[in-house]
């Protein structure tokens, strides 16, 4: 029995909505992975080295998340079948060029961000200060990483 100071069907809904956060930073973490090791073209330098920063952090977003889902006495998803069932990320299927590369990302952190503010409600009204910690740290980072990568496109 958890008793932690939060209503146990809105520790449910947290982390319901937490585990699509999660399928969407692994999809996320493959993706940018994928380029990292695909990337070819005049930017690979600087992509290779960026995208390997960025899957890195994702790396220790991903845990962090499933680490609060089940802290609120729920199971975090762990299959690629479960996360391609949650993530709104498309999933790529291709080797893009660098440029398609650095502008899905973009469209991919910012389905991130749009994730994890649709989650937020949820754990203010459930007190819930440590996700909602958890997901302002989320919004921050990817809001960063999107800023960076258009500053690519300009």
């Amino acid at each position: 029995m958890i008793d932690i100071g939060i209503n146990p069907k809105k520790r449910e809904n947290i982390s319901q909505g937490l585990a699509k956060l999660l399928a969407d930073s692994y999809t996320l973490y493959l993706k940018t992975h994928n380029y990292h090791w695909n990337v070819t073209g005049p930017m690979f330098n600087t992509l290779h080295s960026m995208f390997e920063q960025q899957y890195a952090e994702l790396s220790t977003a991903v845990d962090e998340i499933a680490e609060r889902i089940r802290s609120l006495g729920h199971f975090a998803p762990g299959s690629y079948k479960k996360f391609l069932e949650l993530t709104s990320i498309k999933e790529e299927d291709s080797q893009p060029n660098a440029v398609t590369m650095i502008r899905n990302l973009v469209t991919s952190h910012e389905s991130v961000i749009k994730t994890a503010r649709s989650i937020y409600p949820l754990t203010q009204e459930a007190d819930d200060e440590v996700s909602s910690d958890l997901l302002t740290q989320r919004i921050q980072v990817h809001e960063k990483t999107a800023w960076m990568l258009r500053s690519l496109l300009d």
